[in-house]
């Protein structure tokens, strides 16, 4: 019996039960509360430490309470952990934003489709500052909380408009009627590193585990959310910080995209490198990006 672990919200279980059901063995999940869940009124950012959504989960690996544990890539923090490993990352779903619109908001035949001075739901410092690079008069407010409430609550007139993950809206078919959406191009809208791809975590020894899932795994999502991630790694933190970053592969190159910006969206630093070597490419980005004077924004 393989004990899956996953936070208890809709998508991560959506996303559990898709790793379980592709499984030959006989399986189980696990619901473990997370310190992400727990704290529902303040941002990211305002939280120290790492691994919000993450630790408790890599404690009941590391105890044997669970075998694998099933993790939205972009929450895993980029430092491993030791005794576990990523045995699988699965192909990547959509990765890019989509901001979502109340039909008073809405902004027709316009490149952005949003009016100025509206409320935009989100507590992500990398979304917020990208948002007012776009649209300085848009104010972001905080909002936490799982995809279906969050919904709810654009619905009950909270906000103007909300962003969030498309990947998390497509495994969800979340019913998005009586609104207008768009998917935020990658032109000016990096998503959040490995943000679309799901990360499969075992206990390093554990080879039945790590042979259960192995052909869940896909190298080219591996590699250019490796890549991601090492830029990310460089700048030391996760929702701490305005960053962006998309890699795509292209044969054996890996093509790095990414972005740092002042909260206020003023100011920002942005480049594409590409290398064979994904961790080469992270490493080159974030020299490059220091070496314009991006860490001067963080």
């Amino acid at each position: 019996m393989i004990k899956i672990g996953t936070r208890g919200s809709a998508l991560a279980l959506w996303q559990a039960n898709f790793v379980a059901g592709q499984l030959k063995e006989e399986h189980a999940i696990v619901t473990i509360k997370t310190k992400g869940d727990r704290i529902q009124n303040v941002s990211f950012d305002k939280i120290e430490g790492k691994g919000f959504f993450t630790k408790e989960l890599e404690d009941a690996l590391l105890s044997g309470t669970i075998d694998m544990a099933v993790h939205s890539m972009k929450d895993l923090p980029t430092d491993d952990t030791q005794g576990l490993a990523v045995a699988a990352v699965t192909k990547r779903e959509d990765p890019s934003d989509i901001i979502i619109i109340c039909p008073e908001a809405y902004r027709a035949n316009h490149w952005f489709p949003l009016k100025e001075h509206t409320k935009v739901g989100t507590s992500s410092l990398r979304r917020v500052a990208q948002l007012k690079c776009i649209l300085s008069s848009a104010e972001a407010v905080p909002l936490r909380g799982n995809v279906p409430t969050r919904i709810r609550r654009l619905r009950e007139g909270k906000f103007d408009a909300i962003i969030l993950a498309k990947a998390g809206l497509k495994r969800l078919g979340v019913d998005l009627s009586g609104f207008y959406s768009m998917a935020l191009p990658f032109s000016y809208f990096l998503p959040s590193p490995g943000q679309g791809a799901l990360a499969i975590q075992v206990r390093s020894d554990d080879k039945n585990a790590i042979e259960a899932v192995k052909h869940l795994h896909d190298e080219a999502t591996a590699k250019s959310v490796q890549a991601e991630r090492q830029f990310l790694k460089a700048f030391g933190a996760g929702c701490h910080v305005p960053l962006g970053a998309f890699a795509h592969c292209v044969d054996e190159t890996v093509i790095l995209t990414g972005v740092i910006l002042s909260v206020d969206g003023t100011r920002y630093f942005r480049h594409t490198i590409e290398d064979t070597d994904p961790i080469r490419a992270g490493d080159r980005l974030a020299h490059f990006m220091i070496g314009q004077g991006a860490e001067k924004l963080l």
